[in-house]
């Protein structure tokens, strides 16, 4: 338990949680614009009126007609025109994680409401390809090798493709609006299970619900329907997708199982609706599933145990495991043991580029670097909200260090790099211009409808030396070698095919490198902005108010609250309460009650016996001279705190 002791120093901390507003030498905000617009260039289905990459046009329209489903919508995932559910699912997570904990810094860039837009173009997709609570569609592809199940419209195309099929797509190099013919879909049911689909899908639609809460409350609700369903799928019926979905194997084949996707789909459920089943399932499957024992080095679509340590760890810090306190620990010791492997003082260090940038495989490395570089991001800041360190083999690690990674990772990404190159297209002066895309390196629909066979469009398109017709603004490509070395060339897919997956991690990184910490809790409810908030008029906001009880030779416990920030949502007035409690005394303190009356909200931080609470699970006593603190919200005055009872030992 010493690991999770931690003790509230006063003064300096708060230098943890008011950083810069924004970090010099790159416009991260300019780069957060053009990732987020990447997402409309990946757009299956019916194009809205308010598209912004104005050279794609409708595409995927047959999808699902044949058997009389309607999935038009969606993305492409990649470089084809291919629409993988598993990819897909992920992509949506993190672009809502994303904004779960960056959605203010997006607010005052402009780009909260493109952000959301981009989540539900995709949730949008996943709810069509969730006809029944046991059945989902994973797959659209075309007929060319593989017999017709089911087809489908809509989606994200993965990366550069068009892909349904994957070997039949990757065969022809065509633009995603000169697909004619229907394209068959696969699925998975009780008689062919997918646990790490479903559960991947799940954790989409209940991380989306968080940030659709406040601007669309009923289709929130209509997501978190969805997520509870496909849960209980994916628990109920276990087995690997790809098991069910063989053509799947080739291309995004899984690895890792499905007990990862469980977990993590759990976690998300519980953020979503603090309904304690999904904790509960947390802390007793956390040892059986590999939660607790898998000590990883990489986090992406296929491998969730790092995101699934990192959310229960946070779990942790905000006094909500309870009776599996000690489940918990491990799962908070493995996330952190990922920490340390990324910034090199762990006992196994990720490997790197003799230009810093993480390097895990040959193929997109590029996926690896914005989903770990993400993880170090909102992990820093857990920690500074927890007022902790990270603890690592080579010694205690400061917040700030995970940060300046996360920042170091970008900024190679967008140009600080050994070959000054920007791997994100459309940012700087030299990025990429031989895309590895279909839709991109082939004339626009819009300039040219005359029609692009496949073998054409690899005779004329794909073999052409020279840059693309329309440029992939803010694709995140493949990314250098093992030796930071890049060929901008199409053929070279290994490096210069843009993923969805790539950029969604990236989202919150930026915001947060271009608006600063936000100055709140991370530890906190987030409550994310609607993207067009109505401005009501609010109540005056109680002055803060600090509450200290006098340190005597008879109290040695003093007790201080303020008001940190308030919000305004639907007429009504919320605030913030920080409490802290010191020490005083010079021996150390034990078996504190605490009496709190008046109280009319959730309260974070303490553990409640009867009508008193006391320290949180994981801290027995407060050294002298130390403090703890609580929070609390409610839409009143502050409540009354007191000391009930104390031991001094």
């Amino acid at each position: 338990m010493e690991k999770l002791m931690r003790l509230i120093e006063m003064t300096p901390l708060l230098l943890l949680l008011f950083l810069p507003s924004a970090f010099a030498g790159h416009d991260y905000n300019q780069a957060l614009s053009k990732s987020i617009l990447f997402f409309e260039a990946q757009r299956s289905g019916y194009l809205p009126h308010n598209q912004r990459v104005t050279w794609r046009a409708n595409s995927g329209l047959n999808d699902g007609k044949a058997s009389g489903v309607d999935l038009v919508g969606g993305y492409y995932d990649a470089g084809d025109n291919v629409k993988f559910g598993l990819p897909m699912a992920f992509t949506i997570t993190m672009m809502s994680w994303s904004i779960i904990e960056y959605g203010k810094q997006m607010g005052a860039n402009g780009e909260l409401s493109h952000a959301t837009e981009a989540v539900k173009w995709g949730t949008d997709y996943l709810i069509k390809a969730h006809p029944e609570p046991y059945v989902l569609y994973g797959e659209v592809l075309f007929p060319t090798f593989f017999p017709p199940r089911v087809d489908l419209v809509g989606g994200y195309y993965d990366a550069g493709d068009n892909v349904g099929d994957g070997n039949s797509d990757h065969y022809c190099w065509q633009r995603p609006e000169d697909m004619t013919t229907d394209r068959h879909a696969y699925k998975i049911d009780p008689s062919n299970p997918g646990s790490d689909l479903a559960g991947e899908t799940a954790a989409a639609m209940a991380a989306a619900s968080i940030i659709f809460r406040r601007s669309n409350p009923a289709y929130s609700t209509e997501l978190l329907r969805h997520a509870y369903q496909l849960f209980e799928f994916a628990d109920k019926y276990r087995g690997k997708y790809d098991s069910s979905i063989t053509v799947a194997q080739k291309y995004y084949r899984s690895i890792s199982g499905y007990n990862d996707e469980l977990l993590w789909a759990a976690a998300w459920l519980y953020q979503a609706s603090n309904n304690e089943y999904y904790l509960n399932y947390l802390g007793k499957n956390g040892d059986s599933m590999g939660g607790t024992g898998w000590a990883m080095t990489e986090f992406g679509w296929d491998v969730k145990y790092a995101g699934v340590q990192t959310l229960v760890a946070k779990f942790l810090m905000q006094g909500k495991a309870g009776l599996h306190a000690p489940v918990f620990e491990r799962y908070h010791q493995k996330a952190e043991y990922f920490m340390c492997s990324l910034i090199g003082k762990g006992g196994r260090n990720i490997q790197k580029t003799p230009g810093g940038l993480i390097f895990r495989q040959r193929w997109n490395n590029m996926q690896f670097v914005t989903s770990a570089s993400f993880l170090a991001t909102v992990y820093s800041d857990y920690l500074a909200s927890f007022r902790g360190s990270l603890k690592c083999a080579a010694g205690n690690v400061a917040p700030s260090e995970l940060l300046s990674f996360a920042k170091s990772q970008v900024d190679y990404i967008l140009g600080d790099n050994p070959r000054a190159t920007s791997y994100m297209v459309g940012y700087g002066n030299n990025f990429p211009r031989q895309v590895h895309h279909r839709a991109s390196s082939i004339v626009s629909f819009k300039v040219d409808p005359k029609f692009v066979a496949c073998r054409q469009g690899y005779a004329t398109w794909y073999s052409r030396k020279a840059s693309d017709p329309n440029v992939l603004t803010g694709a995140i490509v493949g990314g250098p070698d093992a030796y930071d070395n890049f060929a901008d060339e199409r053929d070279n897919y290994e490096q210069t095919e843009p993923a969805t997956y790539n950029n969604a991690p990236l989202l919150g990184i930026l915001a947060r490198l271009g608006g600063g910490h936000g100055g709140y809790n991370q530890l906190l409810p987030v409550v994310v902005p609607a993207p067009n908030p109505v401005v009501a008029k609010p109540k005056p906001a109680p002055k803060p108010k600090f509450t200290p009880t006098p340190a005597t030779s008879s109290n040695p416990i003093t007790i201080e609250q303020k008001m940190t920030t308030s919000w305004n949502t639907k007429g009504k007035t919320y605030y913030r309460y920080s409490t802290i409690v010191t020490n005083k005394s010079y021996k150390t303190l034990k078996d504190l009650k605490l009496s709190i009356s008046k109280l009319y909200g959730p309260l974070w931080g303490l553990s409640k016996s009867g009508n008193s609470y006391g320290f949180p699970t994981w801290l027995n006593s407060l050294p002298a001279g130390k403090s703890i603190e609580f929070v609390y919200i409610h839409s009143t005055s502050p409540a009354d705190v007191s000391v009930s009872s104390y031991n001094l030992a």
